[in-house]
């Protein structure tokens, strides 16, 4: 038997007994394995160390709906999208989109962006480490420099923009522990999470703002990402949201590591 043949089905075992409806049973030595007494205590090991890891790392998600539902929810996912890489800190890549089309989530329309503010997180979290683009070295370049240079994202910077719901205001009330203003505007909201040092922060951040973002994060210079966001959000003032993101550390220095992907 090949290597891979016997991880492959290792592997399916381990995400539930038996075959599904309309497939072949698994071989005899497959069989032989899951009729043993440990193999459910391993599979059952396996399984929880999945929802545990997705509990850890979409802790407001879990908040919001309750442990119980949480862990239910994890499993089903679990069992759908097993890991596939053996550092479980980053895995659950997907969870935020599972829970969009979850049917008992159907009456909880904004977790799938609560789990996305999570999932941003943990990719600041685990980013590369880069130089930010400070307001001693911006004030260093003429203006004229800075409007031809295109300006990156700094790699653990992470920003997302919820159009229908205030996401950004109910995930960082749970994670600093305070109560949701019953008050609280029903619009869209938008969040910049950093990690220019060691610790994850975040902030507020206007349409315009992740405009801006994602244009410098596609190349464009400044002048031409500036332009972008003005036309999104007229209203920006662009200097304060420039100076709220070197306060941030949300930008890169020119030439610096390239940052990953925005959180689909």
């Amino acid at each position: 038997m090949q290597l891979s043949a016997f991880q492959d089905g290792l592997a399916a075992a381990l995400q539930g007994p038996g075959p599904g409806p309309g497939t072949s049973p698994p071989p005899a030595w497959l069989q032989a394995l899951e009729a043993q007494a440990g193999f459910a205590v391993y599979r059952n090991t396996v399984l929880k160390g999945c929802v545990d890891a997705l509990q850890a790392s979409y802790p407001t998600v879990c908040q919001l709906v309750g442990e119980d539902w949480f862990r239910a929810a994890a499993a089903v996912y679990a069992r759908a999208q097993p890991p596939d890489d053996g550092l479980l800190v980053s895995y659950g890549r997907s969870f935020a989109a599972f829970l969009a089309d979850f049917g008992p989530a159907a009456g909880l329309p904004y977790l799938s962006d609560v789990a996305r503010l999570d999932r941003c997180w943990t990719e600041a979290h685990l980013a590369a480490d880069a130089p930010a683009l400070d307001h001693g070295a911006w004030s260093r370049q003429p203006t004229d420099t800075w409007a031809r240079t295109p300006l990156r994202p700094h790699p653990a910077a992470r920003w997302r923009w919820c159009t229908e719901h205030p996401a950004y205001a109910l995930w960082q009330c749970h994670r600093a522990g305070q109560p949701v203003d019953a008050a609280l505007a029903w619009t869209g909201d938008g969040a910049l999470l950093t990690r220019p040092g060691a610790a994850v922060a975040w902030r507020g951040m206007p349409r315009g703002g992740c405009v801006f973002l994602d244009a410098c994060a596609a190349g464009l210079p400044l002048e031409d990402a500036a332009t972008q966001a003005l036309m999104a959000d007229p209203a920006l003032d662009f200097p304060h949201l420039l100076g709220s993101l070197l306060d941030a550390g949300a930008l890169a220095l020119p030439h610096s590591t390239p940052p990953a992907a925005p959180t689909p």
